[in-house]
């Protein structure tokens, strides 16, 4: 046998008639939102199901076929599936009203770029927060049936599957997926002709096979260049997500980017609004631009104000680091044929991504330039953004410039369990999906008997301790470890004592994270955990990018504390976090931790799922939380001064976390009325519930983006597409007139000035202005009046507009004159400032210029 050769035989089963609709369920990734969808495979064959990673697709392929053909006449399956196809007919009926279609015009398309898309854990070509957001994002387009298609790249290999030795060493492995197992298809022409796109490399042409997935209402199409026309480098380009070094990362980018843009144009669609989640697509840009001035004639200017309009540019990355930069050299390498196409020559271009800081090319850079509408994905994230990116408009004080803030939000329907679904719907009625954003909906929250609430946490409770201790069984036997010890292990998550305070820690192992920030006083935390009467169990899980060592060591530690014999059983760390763990985990701890460094935590989501769920969460007032904690729905922990040093800030909040465990959560916890359960921490956990799911949704996120994002862009786009885009020309120019005549623009007081008036005597300003040859009509003139506060001037100040008076003085100098009643009383402070303003411009600070007397 040893010498024989093996040869590979697939044999399909056919699926009887009567369930050729599994098919169609199979091929539209609702399934990933749908319980029951997956519920029906399951239950065909539960270790195929498992086995074949939760995929439809690849289970249809692999199950017997008399499995099929006696369901096909088992009444209870067949009455399954009925409910089922009813369920998804009626979501995909294109005759019941829309969520938000209403809003936008009739051939208005909103096009969603991004690196990575978690949808579900068959599909696995995202890593993590990232990924799982921008699938949240279009499964509620999908719910509000927007025009929307998303971007991306279909990759060979996802994220890498994680292991961990008895050391606490991460061991990565990376497995390739079958695109026949994965829910997607060639995209293709009208008449039925594969799609494909190409993109210039140096010295080459890389080809690229456009797919498809169907997921509800929305299309995502996805980008290939595992080809045969291509080398074998290029064939590796879209191998493995986050793979490779610089090299690959800038080919990875310019394939998402320029050939997602060329990939929509061959597939003939023409979006409206085009949305760059991170920066990873900014290339789009470039393209984009291209284009118009390669199809349309434009000059450069024109074209990047019409493409700008219509862009909007969410960051997620709370450190200037984290932003994605290519070396002059490697630019010049792989772009250096586009100059002339955009009319540039290289000093032009790398000014696209360019700030005074530094001279690489930075793809943030590229999306704000290229973008009018810019995000961060909480408030405190958007406060950080605004001040990372205030280089970008240098005269504009952070407070002001373009740069503002949508929360994330998670999908509930994903999400939320099935056992609370059936709560809601028993006690809120069955319209709470559709009215998932009504505050006073969630307040018959409070009306679910507490014992009925109780019950179902523990229920999800159990589920998540089972398949914890399956994994960590599993785990531990791999690892060669004894059965004596692994009752031990699982002495404080058995499933038939549900009653043990779990707390859960799972998100990506990253340093600002801080998942050892627990162990920081090991006497405090034993005498927190080796109370008989009131055990704690810690669960862990997450993965660390293979190149990130200090992510590595953080496993490594938490895996030598729980070896220490006085926190066997106590501190578990739990190995292949994936989406399946992570909504088990969700759903059945009872406190969620969360203790970044603030204010690092751009949003944070895993804290929402949890919440939604029934958990109590337990974190630093960073990202979402800082929004969400209302001193009654968990427990906050207050970010010490960023003054001080990490150690000592770490150390501080420490102290914190350890006061609130051994004080409040323990306690609470245990503290059991008569029905068995603490009627104090069901009240919390409702509030949690009911606080949470209205506002930290992604239906409410991307309502959001609509009203403040793809409505405006839209409008925006067609405003500056009138009279054959004049507008956008008439804009491009006079922003180049004002760029050119801006460093000589001086401002000076030309009035007496007072310090002391009554209320309602009138105050008079006049100012003489030297405009370096603009027009009055070029700028506005204002006083900015309030308060004299330590807070900061501009939040709270009342703005007064200048009038030209028309005249000018010996000097050439303008006059504006304005007359006030100042509206309060008391010490006020007022300043006066000058900035260019057009009526075309999206946002009146966008050009970053501003003269302050």
């Amino acid at each position: 046998m040893n010498k024989s050769t093996a040869y590979l035989l697939q044999v399909r089963p056919r699926v009887p008639e009567r369930l050729a609709r599994l098919e169609e369920l199979a091929n539209n990734l609702w399934y990933g939102w749908d319980r029951p969808t997956r519920r029906l495979f399951a239950r065909l064959h539960p270790g195929l199901w498992k086995a074949t990673g939760h995929s439809p697709k690849a289970f249809l392929k692999r199950v017997d076929e008399q499995l099929l053909l006696d369901a096909a006449e088992d009444q209870v399956f067949i009455g399954n599936f009925n409910r089922v196809l009813a369920d998804y007919d009626t979501y995909h009926d294109y005759s019941q009203p829309a969520g938000g279609f209403d809003w936008l015009d009739r051939g208005d398309l909103i096009a969603y770029f991004c690196a990575e898309f978690g949808f579900h854990e068959s599909f696995p070509i995202y890593s993590g927060g990232l990924g799982i957001l921008a699938g949240d994002h279009c499964k509620a387009a999908s719910d509000l049936r927007l025009p929307f298609v998303g971007v991306g790249l279909l990759y060979r290999q996802g994220y890498f599957h994680q292991t961990i030795d008895g050391d606490g060493n991460q061991i990565a492995s990376n497995t390739d997926s079958s695109f026949d197992d994965l829910p997607v298809s060639p995209a293709r022409h009208p008449d039925g002709s594969e799609a494909y796109t190409s993109i210039d490399l140096p010295g080459r042409k890389v080809n690229i096979k456009i797919w498809q997935a169907r997921a509800g209402h929305i299309t995502l199409y996805l980008l290939d260049t595992d080809m045969a026309s291509n080398n074998i480098h290029d064939r590796d380009i879209t191998h493995r997500l986050y793979g490779g070094d610089t090299v690959m990362r800038i080919e990875q980018e310019a394939v998402l980017g320029i050939g997602g843009a060329r990939a929509l144009q061959e597939l003939g669609l023409k979006p409206t609004v085009w949305h760059i989640n991170e920066g990873h697509a900014a290339f789009m840009i470039l393209e984009r631009i291209r284009e118009m001035i390669v199809r349309d004639g434009f000059d450069f200017a024109t074209s990047l104000e019409l493409v700008a309009a219509n862009t909007i540019f969410t960051t997620h990355t709370p450190v200037p680091a984290g932003h994605d930069h290519f070396s002059e050299g490697m630019m010049q390498a792989y772009f250096e044929h586009y100059y002339p196409e955009l009319n540039l020559n290289h000093g032009q271009f790398m000014a696209l991504g360019r700030t005074a800081s530094s001279p690489d090319f930075n793809m943030t850079t590229l999306a704000l330039r290229g973008s009018r509408f810019h995000n961060g994905v909480s408030c405190i994230h958007g406060e950080v953004s605004s001040q990372i990116c205030s280089e970008m408009w240098p005269e504009i004080e952070h407070q002001e410039n373009p740069m503002t803030y949508v929360t994330n939000g998670v999908h509930a329907p994903t999400f939320l369990a099935t056992e609370w679904i059936e709560v809601l719907e028993r006690y809120l009625g069955s319209e709470w999906n559709a009215r998932m954003n009504d505050l006073k909906l969630w307040e018959g929250v409070y009306d679910i008997p507490d014992h009925v609430f109780w019950s179902v946490h523990q229920t999800l409770k159990v589920k998540m301790l089972n398949a914890v201790c399956e994994r960590i069984t599993a785990q531990h036997f791999r690892n060669r470890g004894s059965e004596a010890h692994l009752d031990r292990l699982l002495k404080y998550v058995n499933p038939e004592n549900p009653n043990i305070l779990t707390i859960g820690f799972a998100r990506r192992f990253a340093t600002y994270k801080r998942a050892t920030m627990l162990f920081g006083d090991m006497d405090w935390l034993r005498e927190i955990l080796h109370n008989p009467e009131r055990p704690v169990v810690f669960i862990f899980a997450g993965k660390a990018h293979p190149a990130d060592v200090p992510g590595q060591d953080l496993i490594r530690h938490i895996t030598h504390v729980s070896k220490m014999p006085e926190f066997t059983g106590k501190i578990l760390i739990v190995e292949g976090y994936d989406l399946a763990l992570s909504r088990k985990l969700v759903s059945g701890v009872d406190v969620w931790l969360n203790n970044p460094l603030y204010p690092l935590e751009a949003s944070g989501t895993s804290g929402m799922k949890a919440g939604m769920n029934g958990s109590i969460n337990l974190s630093v007032l960073d990202g979402w939380w800082g929004e969400s904690y209302d001193g009654k729905n968990g427990w906050a922990i207050k970010p010490v001064s960023e003054a001080l040093s990490e150690e000592i800030r770490t150390h501080e909040e420490t102290n914190t976390l350890y006061e609130l465990l051994q004080d409040q959560v323990v306690p609470m916890y245990y503290d059991y009325g008569k029905m068995g359960f603490s009627p104090k921490w069901v009240k919390m956990a409702k509030r949690s519930m009911a606080t949470i799911i209205p506002r930290f949704n992604s239906k409410r996120m991307v309502g959001e983006y609509l009203a403040k994002c793809y409505l405006p862009a839209s409008k925006q786009y067609e405003l500056y597409t009138k009279n054959e885009f004049a507008n956008a020309h008439l804009l491009a120019v006079w922003k180049a007139r004002v760029q050119g005549a801006w460093p000589g623009v001086a401002l000076r007081r030309a009035d007496q000035l007072v310090a002391e008036i009554n209320y309602g005597d009138s105050l008079h300003f006049e100012v003489e202005i030297n405009l370096n040859g603009l027009t009055p009509d070029d700028v506005v003139v204002e006083v900015l009046m309030g308060f004299n506060t330590k807070k900061e001037p501009l939040t709270s100040a009342r703005h007064y507009r200048f009038e030209p008076t028309g005249t000018t003085n010996d000097k050439g100098e303008n006059r504006f004159v304005t007359e006030l009643q100042p509206e309060q009383c008391g010490n006020l402070e007022y300043r006066i400032r000058v900035y260019p303003y057009h009526d075309l411009l999206t946002h009146p600070f966008e050009l970053g210029m501003m003269r302050w007397l």
